[in-house]
């Protein structure tokens, strides 16, 4: 036992790290116990953890939790890039959320990590051509979590979705990689329009709580949304935008602000 410990250790320092604090969290909280061992301790990787944790929440009566921790699993086994994006994106809460003191408590409890990762799921479900699966996870994932996350959506890694309450993300939207989101954000259309219409929001962005991006435009990479904000126009890359609608106040914020988390806004354009 020792030896397979030290080698996942060796290659998956994320998920050993998610062990041996889930041992912990384990021996503090004998309540807690039997629901730690048969989520995290009895499986071998992050992966089956994961695939267990998540069909839990999302089987039901129309879907059986066996048969949807079934389709987890095969989509993680047929695309190692989910397993890397779970772990970017537990990274990045740990990294990013002040309320977040170890993995153990995002994997188990925060539902922003646990839509993203079932979006994931019904990502891989639509380019498959399954598009009526996928639109099951969604539908199971705005039930459950009060996110929805259209599934031909294209998001990348090390997002962060914080509280995660009334997040809309949709059909054609793009979020690159080191995006951190607050609840009440909206990347939708404007209207009726059919084809690309969703925002494209690029690497490094910071969305604050309640902000709303329409339409086919750009929110360039390392810019800042102001909370509440209506923005309607391309906002370029490094910039702050804030009002409704927003206007640019600041092209010399911080250097990360998804990483950094500053909502503070400096109105010296």
């Amino acid at each position: 036992m020792a030896v397979h410990v030290e080698k996942v250790a060796s290659v998956d320092p994320i998920w050993s790290t998610l062990r041996k604090e889930a041992e912990e969290l384990a021996g503090r909280e004998a309540a807690l116990a039997s629901f730690v061992h048969a989520t995290i301790l009895k499986h071998q990787q992050l992966e089956d953890a994961l695939s267990y944790h998540l069909a839990k929440k999302v089987g039901g009566d129309d879907l059986s939790p066996m048969l949807a921790r079934e389709i987890f699993d095969e989509a993680m086994a047929a695309d190692g890039g989910i397993g890397a994006a779970v772990r970017a994106d537990l990274s990045a809460v740990f990294e990013r959320d002040p309320a977040c003191h170890s993995y153990v408590e995002a994997f188990l409890f925060f539902k922003g990590f646990h839509a993203l990762q079932c979006y994931r799921i019904a990502h891989w479900l639509w380019v498959a051509k399954r598009e009526g699966m996928a639109l099951f996870f969604q539908s199971r994932i705005s039930e459950l979590f009060d996110v929805d996350i259209h599934p031909a959506a294209v998001l990348g890694r090390g997002i962060m979705i914080d509280h995660a309450t009334g997040v809309v993300i949709g059909e054609t939207a793009v979020v690159e990689d080191d995006v951190s989101m607050l609840h009440g954000v909206t990347l939708g259309g404007t209207g009726k329009e059919e084809g690309d219409r969703h925002p494209k929001i690029r690497r490094g962005v910071l969305l604050s709580m309640g902000a709303k991006v329409l339409g086919n435009i750009e929110v360039g990479e390392y810019s800042r949304i102001g909370a509440g904000s209506v923005v309607l126009k391309s906002v370029p890359a490094g910039c702050t935008a804030v009002g409704v609608p927003a206007k640019l106040v600041n092209c010399h914020g911080p250097e990360r602000p998804s990483q950094e988390m500053d909502q503070l806004i400096d109105d010296d354009g």
